[in-house]
Protein backbone atom coordinates (compact mmCIF):
# COMPACT_ATOMS: atom_id res chain seq x y z
CA UNK A 1 0.00 0.00 0.00
CA UNK A 2 1.25 3.51 -0.91
CA UNK A 3 2.09 5.56 1.73
CA UNK A 4 -0.22 8.61 2.12
CA UNK A 5 1.73 11.38 4.51
CA UNK A 6 -1.80 13.67 3.18
CA UNK A 7 -4.21 11.79 4.67
CA UNK A 8 -2.19 11.12 8.17
CA UNK A 9 -1.96 14.82 8.30
CA UNK A 10 -5.66 15.39 7.50
CA UNK A 11 -7.28 12.93 10.13
CA UNK A 12 -4.38 14.88 12.46
CA UNK A 13 -6.23 18.17 11.45
CA UNK A 14 -9.42 16.43 12.17
CA UNK A 15 -8.57 15.37 15.85
CA UNK A 16 -10.29 16.70 19.07
CA UNK A 17 -8.32 19.59 21.11
CA UNK A 18 -8.39 20.67 24.50
CA UNK A 19 -9.58 24.13 23.72
CA UNK A 20 -8.50 25.89 26.85
CA UNK A 21 -5.75 26.61 29.11
CA UNK A 22 -4.58 23.65 31.08
CA UNK A 23 -2.21 23.43 34.18
CA UNK A 24 -0.87 19.98 33.99
CA UNK A 25 1.32 19.36 37.48
CA UNK A 26 4.93 17.63 37.03
CA UNK A 27 3.25 13.99 38.25
CA UNK A 28 1.67 11.41 36.30
CA UNK A 29 0.71 8.25 37.04
CA UNK A 30 3.61 6.39 35.09
CA UNK A 31 5.56 7.77 31.78
CA UNK A 32 6.07 5.22 28.95
CA UNK A 33 9.65 4.62 28.95
CA UNK A 34 11.37 3.96 25.51
CA UNK A 35 12.98 0.62 27.05
CA UNK A 36 9.92 -0.88 28.07
CA UNK A 37 9.47 -0.52 24.49
CA UNK A 38 12.33 -2.70 23.79
CA UNK A 39 14.60 0.40 22.60
CA UNK A 40 18.00 -1.10 24.26
CA UNK A 41 20.03 1.40 26.53
CA UNK A 42 23.51 1.15 28.28
CA UNK A 43 23.31 2.15 32.00
CA UNK A 44 21.22 1.66 35.15
CA UNK A 45 18.27 3.78 35.36
CA UNK A 46 17.41 5.30 39.05
CA UNK A 47 13.96 4.73 40.78
CA UNK A 48 11.78 6.71 38.40
CA UNK A 49 14.20 6.93 35.39
CA UNK A 50 13.99 10.98 35.85
CA UNK A 51 15.70 13.51 37.21
CA UNK A 52 13.94 13.70 40.34
CA UNK A 53 15.92 10.35 41.20
CA UNK A 54 18.04 13.09 42.30
CA UNK A 55 17.24 13.90 45.60
CA UNK A 56 15.66 17.04 46.05
CA UNK A 57 14.85 17.79 42.71
CA UNK A 58 11.36 18.76 41.93
CA UNK A 59 10.41 19.30 38.63
CA UNK A 60 6.79 21.81 37.76
CA UNK A 61 4.78 22.22 34.70
CA UNK A 62 2.25 24.59 32.65
CA UNK A 63 0.89 23.15 30.01
CA UNK A 64 -0.94 25.76 27.31
CA UNK A 65 -3.22 24.84 24.75
CA UNK A 66 -5.92 26.87 23.44
CA UNK A 67 -7.89 27.21 20.49
CA UNK A 68 -7.30 25.68 16.60
CA UNK A 69 -7.64 27.10 13.06
CA UNK A 70 -6.22 30.24 11.40
CA UNK A 71 -4.58 32.34 12.74
CA UNK A 72 -5.78 35.75 12.88
CA UNK A 73 -5.91 38.58 15.51
CA UNK A 74 -9.00 38.17 17.41
CA UNK A 75 -7.72 34.62 18.60
CA UNK A 76 -4.56 32.84 19.09
CA UNK A 77 -3.65 29.35 18.30
CA UNK A 78 -1.28 28.34 21.78
CA UNK A 79 0.68 25.13 22.01
CA UNK A 80 3.26 26.04 24.78
CA UNK A 81 4.12 26.34 28.57
CA UNK A 82 6.69 26.75 31.04
CA UNK A 83 9.06 24.14 32.57
CA UNK A 84 10.35 24.55 35.97
CA UNK A 85 13.41 22.16 37.30
CA UNK A 86 14.15 23.05 40.99
CA UNK A 87 17.36 21.80 42.48
CA UNK A 88 16.70 21.82 46.25
CA UNK A 89 12.52 21.67 45.89
CA UNK A 90 10.93 25.02 46.37
CA UNK A 91 11.41 25.35 49.49
CA UNK A 92 14.41 25.84 49.91
CA UNK A 93 16.64 28.99 49.52
CA UNK A 94 20.29 27.67 49.38
CA UNK A 95 21.83 27.74 45.34
CA UNK A 96 23.91 25.60 43.95
CA UNK A 97 27.15 24.81 42.12
CA UNK A 98 26.77 24.89 38.34
CA UNK A 99 28.21 25.42 35.14
CA UNK A 100 26.85 25.78 31.44
CA UNK A 101 28.21 24.78 27.79
CA UNK A 102 26.72 24.87 24.64
CA UNK A 103 27.63 22.82 21.30
CA UNK A 104 25.62 25.06 19.15
CA UNK A 105 24.42 28.57 20.43
CA UNK A 106 21.73 29.72 18.23
CA UNK A 107 19.63 30.30 21.42
CA UNK A 108 19.33 31.40 24.37
CA UNK A 109 19.68 30.64 28.16
CA UNK A 110 19.86 33.83 30.57
CA UNK A 111 21.87 33.94 33.43
CA UNK A 112 24.62 31.89 32.02
CA UNK A 113 27.22 34.96 32.28
CA UNK A 114 27.16 35.65 35.92
CA UNK A 115 27.03 31.84 36.30
CA UNK A 116 30.37 31.68 34.16
CA UNK A 117 31.61 34.65 36.34
CA UNK A 118 30.69 32.83 39.89
CA UNK A 119 29.97 29.09 39.85
CA UNK A 120 26.93 28.89 41.14
CA UNK A 121 22.58 29.56 40.34
CA UNK A 122 20.06 31.08 42.45
CA UNK A 123 16.84 29.31 42.57
CA UNK A 124 14.81 27.37 39.39
CA UNK A 125 15.87 26.48 36.24
CA UNK A 126 13.09 27.15 33.75
CA UNK A 127 12.23 26.52 30.43
CA UNK A 128 9.67 27.67 27.96
CA UNK A 129 9.21 29.35 24.19
CA UNK A 130 11.73 31.70 22.93
CA UNK A 131 9.51 34.87 22.73
CA UNK A 132 8.56 33.61 26.39
CA UNK A 133 12.46 34.07 28.29
CA UNK A 134 12.11 37.77 29.41
CA UNK A 135 8.58 37.10 30.99
CA UNK A 136 9.09 33.97 32.95
CA UNK A 137 12.97 35.58 34.03
CA UNK A 138 11.12 38.45 35.64
CA UNK A 139 8.95 35.60 36.97
CA UNK A 140 11.51 34.13 38.81
CA UNK A 141 12.98 37.50 40.42
CA UNK A 142 9.89 38.04 41.67
CA UNK A 143 9.23 34.56 43.26
CA UNK A 144 12.92 34.63 44.57
CA UNK A 145 12.16 38.34 46.19
CA UNK A 146 8.97 36.51 47.61
CA UNK A 147 10.69 33.63 49.18
CA UNK A 148 13.66 36.09 50.88
CA UNK A 149 15.99 34.00 48.58
CA UNK A 150 19.56 36.01 50.24
CA UNK A 151 20.71 38.59 48.26
CA UNK A 152 19.90 41.82 46.45
CA UNK A 153 19.89 41.41 43.10
CA UNK A 154 19.50 38.07 40.81
CA UNK A 155 19.78 36.77 37.50
CA UNK A 156 17.82 33.58 36.71
CA UNK A 157 18.65 31.18 34.08
CA UNK A 158 15.64 30.59 31.96
CA UNK A 159 16.24 28.75 28.68
CA UNK A 160 13.98 28.30 25.30
CA UNK A 161 13.58 26.42 22.44
CA UNK A 162 10.84 27.27 19.56
CA UNK A 163 7.60 26.28 19.03
CA UNK A 164 6.51 29.12 16.37
CA UNK A 165 5.74 26.66 13.25
CA UNK A 166 2.61 25.50 15.59
CA UNK A 167 1.79 27.73 18.10
CA UNK A 168 1.36 31.67 17.89
CA UNK A 169 4.54 32.63 19.60
CA UNK A 170 3.54 36.00 19.01
CA UNK A 171 1.28 36.12 20.75
CA UNK A 172 2.62 36.44 23.52
CA UNK A 173 0.47 33.64 25.55
CA UNK A 174 3.24 32.65 28.38
CA UNK A 175 1.71 35.12 31.33
CA UNK A 176 4.09 35.98 34.66
CA UNK A 177 1.31 33.81 36.78
CA UNK A 178 2.25 31.01 34.65
CA UNK A 179 5.42 30.70 35.48
CA UNK A 180 4.51 31.15 39.26
CA UNK A 181 2.53 28.24 38.84
CA UNK A 182 4.98 26.07 37.04
CA UNK A 183 7.07 26.68 40.06
CA UNK A 184 4.21 25.67 42.49
CA UNK A 185 3.36 22.51 40.76
CA UNK A 186 7.10 21.52 40.96
CA UNK A 187 7.37 18.24 43.11
CA UNK A 188 9.51 15.20 42.97
CA UNK A 189 8.65 11.76 42.25
CA UNK A 190 7.63 10.37 38.85
CA UNK A 191 7.76 13.32 35.68
CA UNK A 192 5.15 14.14 33.20
CA UNK A 193 6.54 13.78 29.64
CA UNK A 194 6.21 14.61 25.87
CA UNK A 195 3.64 17.15 25.07
CA UNK A 196 3.88 19.03 28.75
CA UNK A 197 5.57 22.03 30.40
CA UNK A 198 7.92 24.00 27.33
CA UNK A 199 7.98 21.25 25.34
CA UNK A 200 4.36 20.97 24.36
CA UNK A 201 4.59 22.60 21.25
CA UNK A 202 8.19 21.13 20.21
CA UNK A 203 9.21 18.63 17.63
CA UNK A 204 12.63 16.33 17.45
CA UNK A 205 13.61 14.70 14.06
CA UNK A 206 10.38 15.68 12.14
CA UNK A 207 8.23 13.75 14.99
CA UNK A 208 6.80 15.33 17.91
CA UNK A 209 9.04 15.83 20.35
CA UNK A 210 8.73 17.89 23.61
CA UNK A 211 10.00 17.16 27.23
CA UNK A 212 11.90 13.93 28.39
CA UNK A 213 13.91 12.31 31.29
CA UNK A 214 16.26 9.80 32.19
CA UNK A 215 18.54 8.82 35.01
CA UNK A 216 21.44 6.76 35.76
CA UNK A 217 23.03 5.47 39.38
CA UNK A 218 26.84 5.04 38.67
CA UNK A 219 29.50 3.56 41.35
CA UNK A 220 32.50 5.21 41.98
CA UNK A 221 34.85 3.23 44.06
CA UNK A 222 32.80 2.48 47.08
CA UNK A 223 30.36 5.71 46.16
CA UNK A 224 26.96 5.41 45.23
CA UNK A 225 26.04 8.87 42.70
CA UNK A 226 22.92 10.04 40.67
CA UNK A 227 23.20 11.47 37.43
CA UNK A 228 19.22 12.71 36.25
CA UNK A 229 18.71 14.97 32.77
CA UNK A 230 15.75 16.27 32.14
CA UNK A 231 15.40 17.75 27.87
CA UNK A 232 13.26 19.77 26.06
CA UNK A 233 13.75 18.39 22.47
CA UNK A 234 13.32 20.38 19.38
CA UNK A 235 16.07 19.48 17.32
CA UNK A 236 17.42 17.46 14.28
CA UNK A 237 16.97 16.79 10.74
CA UNK A 238 14.85 13.08 10.08
CA UNK A 239 17.18 11.66 8.23
CA UNK A 240 19.44 11.62 11.15
CA UNK A 241 17.48 9.80 13.65
CA UNK A 242 18.90 6.78 15.17
CA UNK A 243 17.63 4.94 17.76
CA UNK A 244 19.27 2.13 19.44
CA UNK A 245 21.49 2.54 16.88
CA UNK A 246 18.86 1.26 13.83
CA UNK A 247 18.76 4.43 11.24
CA UNK A 248 15.12 4.79 12.45
CA UNK A 249 15.06 8.45 10.15
CA UNK A 250 16.03 6.47 7.13
CA UNK A 251 13.54 4.02 7.61
CA UNK A 252 10.66 6.44 7.78
CA UNK A 253 12.18 9.23 5.63
CA UNK A 254 9.05 9.71 3.94
CA UNK A 255 6.16 8.77 6.56
CA UNK A 256 4.57 11.13 9.01
CA UNK A 257 5.98 14.52 7.79
CA UNK A 258 5.72 17.54 9.24
CA UNK A 259 3.38 19.89 7.56
CA UNK A 260 -0.46 21.78 6.42
CA UNK A 261 -2.46 18.98 4.90
CA UNK A 262 -2.88 19.70 0.98
CA UNK A 263 -0.30 21.97 1.21
CA UNK A 264 2.03 21.68 -1.84
CA UNK A 265 5.51 21.06 -1.91
CA UNK A 266 8.40 22.75 -3.33
CA UNK A 267 10.68 21.81 -6.08
CA UNK A 268 13.31 20.75 -3.68
CA UNK A 269 10.64 18.74 -1.62
CA UNK A 270 10.58 21.41 0.96
CA UNK A 271 7.37 23.00 2.13
CA UNK A 272 7.36 26.76 1.66
CA UNK A 273 7.74 29.37 4.39
CA UNK A 274 8.92 26.65 6.43
CA UNK A 275 12.33 26.12 8.01
CA UNK A 276 14.78 23.01 7.74
CA UNK A 277 13.49 20.42 10.17
CA UNK A 278 17.04 19.93 11.59
CA UNK A 279 16.75 23.74 13.19
CA UNK A 280 15.29 23.86 16.19
CA UNK A 281 17.39 23.58 19.37
CA UNK A 282 17.41 21.52 22.90
CA UNK A 283 17.94 22.72 26.39
CA UNK A 284 19.62 20.05 28.34
CA UNK A 285 19.10 20.13 32.21
CA UNK A 286 21.81 17.81 33.82
CA UNK A 287 21.35 17.66 37.92
CA UNK A 288 23.68 15.07 40.12
CA UNK A 289 24.44 14.67 43.86
CA UNK A 290 28.08 13.84 42.87
CA UNK A 291 30.25 16.80 44.86
CA UNK A 292 31.29 18.63 41.50
CA UNK A 293 32.66 22.18 41.69
CA UNK A 294 31.81 24.59 38.84
CA UNK A 295 34.93 23.73 36.49
CA UNK A 296 33.81 20.04 36.75
CA UNK A 297 30.60 20.65 35.98
CA UNK A 298 30.95 22.37 33.16
CA UNK A 299 32.96 19.50 31.80
CA UNK A 300 30.05 17.30 32.75
CA UNK A 301 27.89 20.24 30.47
CA UNK A 302 29.46 19.46 27.80
CA UNK A 303 28.24 15.79 27.52
CA UNK A 304 24.36 16.30 26.73
CA UNK A 305 25.98 16.83 22.88
CA UNK A 306 27.28 13.13 23.15
CA UNK A 307 23.96 11.65 23.60
CA UNK A 308 22.75 13.75 20.98
CA UNK A 309 25.50 12.70 18.53
CA UNK A 310 24.46 9.12 19.63
CA UNK A 311 21.27 9.18 17.78
CA UNK A 312 22.35 10.46 14.67
CA UNK A 313 22.30 14.31 15.37
CA UNK A 314 24.94 16.48 13.58
CA UNK A 315 24.65 20.11 14.99
CA UNK A 316 22.24 22.35 12.68
CA UNK A 317 23.31 25.89 12.02
CA UNK A 318 20.09 27.08 13.38
CA UNK A 319 19.84 24.86 16.48
CA UNK A 320 20.16 26.18 19.90
CA UNK A 321 21.66 23.19 21.62
CA UNK A 322 22.73 24.62 25.25
CA UNK A 323 23.08 22.60 28.03
CA UNK A 324 23.39 22.80 32.20
CA UNK A 325 24.64 21.15 34.77
CA UNK A 326 24.26 21.49 39.01
CA UNK A 327 25.26 19.08 41.69
CA UNK A 328 23.24 19.34 45.09
CA UNK A 329 25.62 18.54 46.96
CA UNK A 330 27.94 20.77 49.22
CA UNK A 331 24.50 22.70 50.84
CA UNK A 332 26.13 25.10 52.54
CA UNK A 333 27.30 27.73 49.26
CA UNK A 334 25.50 30.93 50.23
CA UNK A 335 28.37 34.06 50.24
CA UNK A 336 26.16 35.82 52.15
CA UNK A 337 28.29 35.70 55.18
CA UNK A 338 30.87 36.29 53.74
CA UNK A 339 32.78 33.56 56.17
CA UNK A 340 34.81 31.20 54.82
CA UNK A 341 33.13 27.71 53.38
CA UNK A 342 34.56 24.32 53.34
CA UNK A 343 33.33 21.82 50.54
CA UNK A 344 33.84 18.85 49.03
CA UNK A 345 35.08 18.10 45.98
CA UNK A 346 35.20 15.06 43.97
CA UNK A 347 37.96 13.51 41.67
CA UNK A 348 38.80 14.74 38.31
CA UNK A 349 40.12 11.00 37.25
CA UNK A 350 37.41 9.44 38.68
CA UNK A 351 34.99 11.93 36.85
CA UNK A 352 34.70 9.21 33.64
CA UNK A 353 31.93 6.99 34.81
CA UNK A 354 29.65 10.38 35.74
CA UNK A 355 30.26 11.91 32.13
CA UNK A 356 29.09 7.80 30.73
CA UNK A 357 25.76 8.67 32.62
CA UNK A 358 25.23 11.46 31.41
CA UNK A 359 25.62 10.68 27.93
CA UNK A 360 23.22 8.05 28.53
CA UNK A 361 20.92 9.65 29.99
CA UNK A 362 20.68 12.43 27.87
CA UNK A 363 19.85 10.01 24.87
CA UNK A 364 17.56 8.14 26.51
CA UNK A 365 15.97 10.95 27.80
CA UNK A 366 15.41 12.62 23.96
CA UNK A 367 14.16 8.96 23.00
CA UNK A 368 11.26 9.05 26.04
CA UNK A 369 10.73 12.93 25.11
CA UNK A 370 9.43 11.34 21.84
CA UNK A 371 8.11 7.98 22.67
CA UNK A 372 5.52 10.14 25.20
CA UNK A 373 4.77 12.82 23.03
CA UNK A 374 1.35 12.48 21.18
CA UNK A 375 0.32 13.99 17.92
CA UNK A 376 -1.01 17.65 17.47
CA UNK A 377 -1.97 20.58 15.13
CA UNK A 378 -1.60 23.92 16.03
CA UNK A 379 -1.76 27.50 13.67
CA UNK A 380 -3.06 26.56 10.30
CA UNK A 381 -3.74 23.33 10.79
CA UNK A 382 0.11 22.71 10.82
CA UNK A 383 0.61 18.82 12.42
CA UNK A 384 3.57 17.32 14.20
CA UNK A 385 2.98 13.16 13.93
CA UNK A 386 4.18 11.12 16.75
CA UNK A 387 6.70 8.33 16.59
CA UNK A 388 4.66 5.24 16.07
CA UNK A 389 5.84 2.51 18.79
CA UNK A 390 4.63 -0.57 16.36
CA UNK A 391 6.79 0.72 13.81
CA UNK A 392 9.74 1.52 15.67
CA UNK A 393 9.86 -2.07 17.29
CA UNK A 394 9.43 -3.50 13.64
CA UNK A 395 12.82 -1.13 12.74
CA UNK A 396 14.75 -2.25 15.64
CA UNK A 397 13.85 -5.80 15.09
CA UNK A 398 14.72 -5.85 11.81
CA UNK A 399 18.03 -4.43 12.73
CA UNK A 400 18.61 -7.20 15.64
CA UNK A 401 18.08 -4.15 18.18
CA UNK A 402 15.07 -5.14 19.85
CA UNK A 403 15.17 -6.18 23.35
CA UNK A 404 12.53 -8.29 24.88
CA UNK A 405 9.68 -6.14 25.91
CA UNK A 406 8.88 -5.35 29.29
CA UNK A 407 5.24 -5.94 30.87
Amino acid sequence: MKWNNEAVLRRLATMSLLVACAMSPALQAEAVQARDLGVPFAGTPGRYNAITDVDGVEVGYVTLIEGEGHLDASKGIVRTGVTAILPRGKHSTTPVFAGWETSNAAGEMTGTVWLEERGYIDGPVMITNTHSVGVVRDAVVQWLVSNQWPGDWFVPVVGETYDGFISDINGFHVTREHALASIASARPGPVAQGNVGGGTGMACFGFKGGTGTASRVVQVESQSFVVGVLVQCNFGKRQWLRIGGAPVGEALADKYLPGIPGQQRTADGRRPNRAETGDGSIIVVVATDAPLLPHQLKRLAKRPAAGMGRMGDAGSDGSGDIFIAFSTANPNIESVEMKPKTVRIHPNDQLTPIFEAAVQATEEAITNAMINATSITGVGGFGLVALPHDELRAILKKYGRLQARKN
